[in-house]
């Protein structure tokens, strides 16, 4: 007996037991109907008992589908960004490691035969040579945005200076990066999510913003990090809904952010500039050591 009743209190109401009870319940109820109809007598209090937790397993099994239902799309949107963030990995490993390195052959090819053609072949080596050198500086480029391992050895702060270097390096945009407070210790994911914001908006400026000044602020708050981006360019009409209306970026943007459990604000008008701003919770346990350490002092 007491057995019996420590299986009850045990039981979880997950969508594996909910479905097990309900189908031992609704054929109790079938069998014990037929029974009772065989014997034309009506139906007794214990066999109708039964059809009411039936009917009640039945309704708590379509209330957890819609819960699990409910959590699907944001499963996918995370999986989704996993999936991608391992694609840009990969890439930027064969692009370094195979690609790079046949392109540094070729050009060792050609120095080798440079040295041994005649003169009036000489200049078109050279620019073989230039031409080979050229794509060899724009596959480590594309190999660094695709993965930059800066983030682990240089920080946020670093990287994103860097890569505002190099990608502001031929414009004429003034750009200033402001970080109001130290951010080591920042997560990992929120600092790749951060960094790959910032260079989705930095390209959409070059692209059609024609801004001549750009501001990135990063700054720890007690609810978490922001991150401000504001340029002074042509603005654009942020949509409801980005990915349908084909802004690609904003919804990657918005689907980075979302992961996080953060918020994404997009303020634009045309002719007016683009500002926009996001926030990256702490992790609980983060944000629960602040409060106890504010308490404490």
């Amino acid at each position: 007996m007491y057995a019996s009743l420590k299986s009850i209190t045990m039981w979880s109401p997950s969508r594996d037991n909910a479905r097990r009870l309900t189908l031992f319940l609704c054929t109790c109820s079938v069998l014990g109907s037929a029974f009772f109809c065989s014997l034309s007598v009506p139906l007794p209090p214990a066999l109708l008992a039964i059809n009411i937790a039936a009917l009640g397993c039945v309704w708590l099994q379509h209330h957890l589908s819609r819960q699990s239902i409910n959590f699907e799309p944001q499963e996918l949107a995370d999986r989704l960004l996993k999936v991608q963030e391992n694609e840009r990995h990969r890439l930027s490993r064969e692009l370094h490691d195979d690609i790079g390195q046949l392109l540094t052959a070729a050009k060792l090819q050609n120095d080798w035969l440079k040295r041994r053609m005649p003169e009036e072949l000489q200049e078109q080596c050279a620019l073989l040579s230039e031409t080979l050198e050229e794509t060899l500086a724009k596959v480590r480029d594309v190999s660094a945005i695709l993965n930059p391992r800066q983030l682990a050895s240089l920080g946020l702060e670093a990287s994103l200076r860097a890569h505002l270097l190099k990608t502001m390096a031929n414009t004429s945009v003034h750009w200033s990066l402001e970080c109001h407070s130290r951010l080591t210790g920042i997560p990992e994911e929120m600092a790749v999510a951060a960094f790959r914001i910032t260079q989705e908006a930095v390209t959409n400026i070059l692209r059609h913003a024609q801004a001549r000044n750009l501001l990135v602020r990063l700054q720890r708050q007690p609810q978490g990090l922001t991150l401000l981006i504001s340029d002074d360019g042509v603005g654009f009409a942020p949509a409801t809904d980005p990915g349908r209306e084909g802004q690609r970026g904003m919804a990657g943007m918005s689907e980075r952010v979302d992961q996080l459990g953060g918020t994404l604000t997009v303020s634009s008008e045309p002719g007016t500039g683009t500002q926009i701003e996001a926030l990256f919770p702490w992790a609980p346990r983060a944000l629960e050591r602040a409060n106890t350490d504010k308490v404490m002092r």
